[in-house]
């Protein structure tokens, strides 16, 4: 009688997971759309740049000429030449500013030099 228990309870089981393995529990759970949250728009803040620094420049004294910063080319990067109150290296010489030439096919960096 023990032995026909046992069989019985292993046969209900096979069987209720055999009717368990093609049914399924679901269980579903609804969340709704969150609650709106108004909050004000930020205000923008702007600042005013910083002042551009001052160099003190000393006057020229005779002979010496002004020459504006300029960049040049050193083969790696380039380079500023800081400008400065500068002796022309002969008489009556003009600083031509270095500048962009058009040419034919585009432009042409030519850098600044003296010139009478």
């Amino acid at each position: 009688m023990l032995k026909a228990r046992v069989a019985l309870i292993a046969v209900g089981t096979v069987a209720l997971m055999a009717a368990n393995a093609h049914a399924a529990t679901r269980v579903f759970v609804q969340i709704g759309a969150p609650v709106p949250v108004y909050a004000p728009a930020p205000v923008p803040v702007y600042a005013p740049p910083p002042p551009a620094p001052v160099v003190a420049v000393a006057p020229a004294r005779y002979g010496y000429v002004w020459r504006p910063g300029h960049y040049v080319w050193t083969g790696y990067g380039y380079r500023l030449v800081p400008a400065a109150y500068v002796r022309p290296p002969y008489a009556g010489a003009v600083w031509v500013g270095p500048r962009y030439v058009a040419r034919r096919h585009g432009a042409v960096w030519v850098g600044g030099y003296w010139r009478r």
